[in-house]
């Protein structure tokens, strides 16, 4: 295992100098109630093979470890798992959390997987959280398990892409995600009825179902006082996402696909003109502009985005809960999404195996994360329960039903063109731009410092 993933790990050499500004980690623990774990959902008699037969022997008590160790870069997961899912009896689960801000979870994570042969049976790696960005890094390398060995075997009711994403290669399974990530265009229904004369969704989708729709709108927004959007970024994963070409050709070198330059002139244009603000997409200022005094009629993300990342629009005092409403914009795309990972060398097969299959095939814990958290579940039985149900509706988005929007926009997902790299070449892109945006270097000199930049961080690329 430490040879493949040592070789994987050696293209990110500079990533561990970058790391050790983000911050440390935070590192929690939790004990189990006195209840048992429930058996895992759906999930197939153990095959005679040997990952099985050390599962069969952990659920005999032989083999499973009393700690549960999962590594994550943020505590929505964390959540979710303290809510609805049952920890076996003595067992307690220890979460390592650790910001992703320039690869510092990755760092943290690294470290740990390249030790975990050598651990004490305390300190192994259990569970780790993984996104897009960066999941093939990990998927393709010695350091995960096939997951189906150890009983995750019912794939039906999750998305396909999903899948795609947590296989190797050759296909092995290495984890599953909890969630199904099609993003949507999510906007200000006051706001849009100034602009566009409605707030209804469809009518809303016509008015910008393509680039040059949304940016003519642009300016009538302008024109009355507001911003399409709030972050010179905002749009960066629409078109990011439909890229037909990866950020890092078969020689390694950089490239740049015709969609990421042509948000980089949307960008310019929108700056420009004064369509949007310069701020990054996680800044300050872009999150004011979702408080009931904000004047931006248009952000992107998935179900987990206005869930987890729209605090300010459902403050009570100072929000705009019920002002918005979604529709899937210019361009079909998805965002984000955390996949649970199965690390190798755990001692603890049997609950990882149960935890997964709890979270993509236990039917009430799927309801109660559409229900109850504002997510789109990865079970489309689930979801298709919800996008059916006339009685259903989201208060945030003014009871409009959301699963049934994104449950017709999950056809249109597809897993292509991603790289172990691109966590940080797209951070890196829209950081370094955002200096141009801000006034303190021209474009050309964002561009060298953007190359430099890949240069110090993945020496193996070859840049312009």
């Amino acid at each position: 295992m430490k040879k493949r993933f040592t070789a994987a790990l050696s293209v990110l050499t500079a990533v561990a100098v970058l790391s050790a500004c983000g911050g440390g980690a935070a590192s929690t623990t939790t004990a189990a109630p006195a209840t048992t774990a429930a058996p895992a959902a759906q999930a197939a008699p153990a095959a005679e093979t040997p990952a099985a037969e050390a599962k069969t022997e952990a659920a005999e008590g032989n083999a499973e470890g009393k700690v549960f160790n999962i590594y994550a870069w943020n505590e929505e997961f964390k959540g979710f798992f303290e809510k609805y899912y049952k920890v076996p009896e003595g067992v307690t689960v220890n979460w390592i959390i650790t910001p992703s801000d320039n690869g510092a979870y990755q760092q943290k994570l690294d470290e740990a997987l390249l030790n975990q042969e050598n651990a004490a049976d305390d300190d192994k790696v259990d569970l780790f959280l993984a996104e897009a960005d960066y999941i093939l890094k990990y998927v393709n390398s010695d350091a995960t398990q096939d997951v189906t060995a150890l009983g995750v075997t019912d794939f039906s009711n999750t998305y396909k892409y999903t899948v795609k994403a947590a296989s190797d290669e050759a296909g092995v399974v290495k984890g599953v995600s909890f969630q199904c990530c099609p993003s949507a265009l999510i906007y200000r229904r006051s706001i849009a009825e100034d602009v566009l004369g409605t707030s209804d969704p469809a009518e809303v989708q016509d008015k910008l179902d393509s680039w040059e729709k949304f940016n003519a709108v642009a300016k009538d927004a302008k024109d009355k006082g507001y911003y399409m959007t709030a972050s010179f970024a905002e749009t960066y994963r629409v078109f990011s996402n439909n890229c037909s070409i990866p950020w890092v050709d078969a020689d390694n070198n950089l490239q740049f696909d015709p969609q990421i330059e042509a948000w980089m002139d949307q960008a310019d244009e929108f700056v420009k003109n004064g369509y949007t603000l310069t701020a990054g997409i996680w800044d300050e200022e872009k999150n004011a502009q979702m408080f009931k005094d904000g004047k931006t009629m248009c952000f992107f993300g998935p179900a987990w985005y206005f869930n987890f990342c729209m605090g300010n629009a459902q403050d009570p005092e100072k929000g705009c809960s019920g002002d918005w409403a979604i529709c899937e914009g210019p361009a079909a795309h998805f965002w984000g999404g955390t996949w649970l990972m199965a690390p190798a060398g755990t001692d603890n097969p049997t609950m990882l195996a149960d935890v997964m299959n709890t979270f993509i095939n236990d039917e009430e814990v799927c309801s109660a994360l559409v229900e109850k958290e504002a997510q789109f579940s990865n079970n489309q039985a689930v979801n298709k329960k919800f996008a059916e149900d006339e009685s259903y509706g989201n208060e945030f988005l003014g009871g409009q039903n959301d699963v049934a929007v994104f449950s017709a926009m999950t056809d249109n997902i597809v897993w292509e063109n991603h790289t172990i790299y691109d966590q940080l070449l797209n951070e890196g892109l829209q950081n370094l731009l955002q200096e141009y945006y801000k006034g303190a270097v021209d474009k050309d000199t964002a561009l060298k410092n953007f190359y430099n930049y890949v240069n110090e961080t993945y020496p193996a690329i070859t840049t312009p």
